[in-house]
């Protein structure tokens, strides 16, 4: 591995609603109240995007107007700027707050009956409540469309292995539009226990992954999966062989084997969410022995952050906006080739999770297991849905490789994602803590994607985003765009 030493400061941040805040008068941008006076035309104390077409705030207005009603008040400013540690003044909001990291026993449990609060909501400090649910049986099922040999021969290398059956079809992509052979493969699911969904780089969609929830939902009457799913995925044939071969001598990871590597981001004095995470899951592994190193990645705009005490703890920060992590020191490149268990929070985009660049992914992660709660952390090669132009965190997003499938082919086992918007922390640590439970890889998968069925009361026939949805801003599907790649019967690791 080759190591090189990046231009990288220290430097620290906090979350609004931790603590007290303490504000000094550095002005650096107008007040509220002076761009209300230069904008609001007609006096009604509302902006319009009239009122503020040509100047430099016109391609903020859409942020401003969070309920889209064409309106824009003192408040709603006020609102959005403190996101990004604005005070209403124009002087940035300065140290003073406390981070405060909750026990994981005093972190709230949401279902359907049980919503997280606003705060808990804007602070992702809540977790989705999960359970267990039956399989229809107990066969091991490989569902694919591949069809060339580089892709076939690893397949039937992992059926034999598991002792399972192949179901190959012509399309994945398409299968939910054909409702003979969608049946046909359904009846074929009804003694399985665990599905390794084997797709083609070209079917791997927003709606081919949606139209697997639908297919593994309606395997018996109710209207959750009833087997334990999981992806096998690569960029290429050479790649995919060396994934199935990684999960056929796999072994099960025990505690002094994980050594867990924290990474979060911390782009904004009001923006800590990441970095409470990373305090969270240290306390748990602390529960079980565990020592953790933390990478903090902050960004220009984080001058008044805090820091986390610590031995194995580092703070870098990038040079700009756009600008990902690509290389790192020698100790924070032995800390990562030393983990096992990599676990990410911060803001995504094709190509980059938490400020670090896929280029940044050390070239031999052999057999590790990479979690990842940004956005678009497992973003299709091609969508199914319209391109965003801006991504949250303020991001322009271009087409990039997606940074849970480059850890594949790289030599990750398993790597967790999102195909676009994550909630992060509330939904990836129910998957983390069904695998400290002795569970496997597909029945956390199962689990989470039940418990997001169930809180949104998905029914059959409302899983694939239909064309006249695609435009909507809110689509509730995507909180099923979860991609867990990694053989579903591997059992990531025992803390007992």
């Amino acid at each position: 591995m080759r190591f090189s030493v990046p231009l990288l400061l220290l430097i620290v941040s906090c979350w609004i609603g931790l603590g007290e805040i303490n504000c000094q008068a550095q002005n650096k941008y107008p007040s509220v109240t002076e761009i209300m006076q230069q904008h609001d035309g007609d006096q009604n104390s509302f902006l319009t995007a009239k009122e503020v077409a040509g100047s430099r705030y016109a391609g903020q207005f859409a942020r401003w107007d969070h309920d889209k009603d064409g309106k824009v008040s003192l408040a709603d400013v006020v609102r959005f700027r403190r996101r990004f540690g604005i005070a209403a003044d124009g002087s940035m909001l300065a140290k003073g707050e406390t981070l405060v990291i909750p026990e994981i026993k005093d972190i709230p449990r949401v279902d359907r009956a049980h919503r997280p609060s606003q705060t808990a909501m804007r602070q992702k400090t809540y977790v989705l409540r999960t359970a267990p649910h039956p399989v229809a049986g107990d066969q091991y099922v490989i569902l694919t469309d591949h069809k060339s040999n580089e892709y076939t021969e690893p397949i039937q290398r992992l059926a034999k292995h598991r002792q399972g059956k192949i179901i190959q079809v012509d399309d994945l992509s398409t299968l939910h539009s054909q409702p003979t052979a969608f049946d046909s493969v359904r009846d074929q699911l009804a003694d399985a226990k665990y599905v390794a969904i084997a797709m083609r780089k070209e079917s791997f969609r927003e709606n081919t992954l949606l139209a697997m929830w639908e297919l593994l939902s309606t395997i018996d009457d109710d209207p959750q999966l009833d087997v334990q799913p999981g992806l096998l995925m690569a960029s290429d044939g050479e790649a995919f062989a060396s994934l199935i071969d990684r999960s056929i001598s796999f072994e099960t990871l025990a505690a002094n084997d994980l050594r867990p590597l924290l990474i979060s981001q911390v782009n904004r004095s009001s923006e800590t969410r990441s970095l409470q995470k990373a305090g969270i899951l240290r306390k748990v592994f602390q529960q079980s022995d565990m020592n953790t190193s933390i990478v903090a990645i902050y960004g220009q705009q984080a001058v008044n952050a805090p820091k986390l005490p610590g031995q194995r703890v580092w703070n870098l920060t990038t040079l700009g906006q756009q600008t990902f992590v690509k290389t790192f020191s020698p100790p924070v490149a032995t800390a990562m080739a030393e983990s096992k268990l990599w676990i990410m929070h911060g803001h995504g985009i094709p190509g980059m999770a938490c400020s670090v660049d896929i280029d940044g992914i050390p070239e031999d992660i052999e057999g590790k297991i990479v979690l990842s709660g940004s956005c678009f952390s497992a973003v299709p090669w091609k969508s199914d849905l319209p391109k965003l132009r801006e991504a949250p965190g303020g991001y322009s997003v271009t087409q990039r490789d997606a940074f849970s499938i480059r850890a594949i082919d790289q030599g990750a086992v398993i790597s967790f994602g999102h195909q676009r918007l994550s909630s992060g922390f509330p939904h990836l640590y129910p998957v983390l803590e069904a695998w400290m439970e002795g569970q496997t890889v597909g029945q956390a998968y199962q689990q989470l994607l039940n418990a997001l069925i169930d809180f949104q009361q998905t029914k059959a026939g409302e899983f694939v985003i239909s064309e006249d949805q695609t435009a909507s801003r809110n689509l509730p599907q995507n909180r099923l765009l979860y991609v867990l790649i990694g053989d579903p019967a591997l059992q990531p690791f025992s803390l007992h």
